[in-house]
């Protein structure tokens, strides 16, 4: 007979249909989206001042990442009448209230990516929850 299962986290707090947070926490959980939020959280910036304050993204994924920013109402996109044309991205107030979030996660992952790069070097030679037993 098998034991009563135990229910527990935030899930179970959520309406049976909760695809749409699942949605909105894959958009805010991506790397590229942390970085870009946490980038424009010190103020506005042109496309270009963002795409090289943010290291590794690519051109398609800075204009993705914002696009769905925007899409979403956490960034906004102002285009200025000038020769050559100047467009400057800033964070909304619901994309500066994920601040303190977004920075947090960011804070973690440099604290701690010696640890986890560790662990990850373990588990190559190891594997997860298993003793090295020296055969193969």
């Amino acid at each position: 007979m098998a034991g009563q299962r135990t229910l527990s986290g935030p899930c179970t707090a959520w309406p049976e249909d909760s695809a749409f947070i699942r949605e909105v926490l894959d958009r805010i959980g991506d790397k590229w989206t942390v970085l870009v939020i946490s980038t424009l959280g010190s103020g506005p910036l042109r496309y270009s001042d963002l795409q090289a304050s943010v290291p590794g993204i690519s051109q398609r994924m800075l204009t993705v990442t914002l696009k769905e920013l925007e899409r979403d109402g956490l960034a906004t996109r102002t285009a200025y009448a000038e020769v050559p044309p100047r467009v400057v991205y800033e964070l909304t107030d619901l994309g500066r209230s994920l601040q303190e979030a977004v920075l947090a996660l960011a804070g973690w992952a440099a604290s701690n990516h010696a640890a986890v790069a560790a662990h990850r070097k373990q588990h190559e030679a190891t594997g997860v929850g298993r003793a090295a037993t020296g055969a193969r």
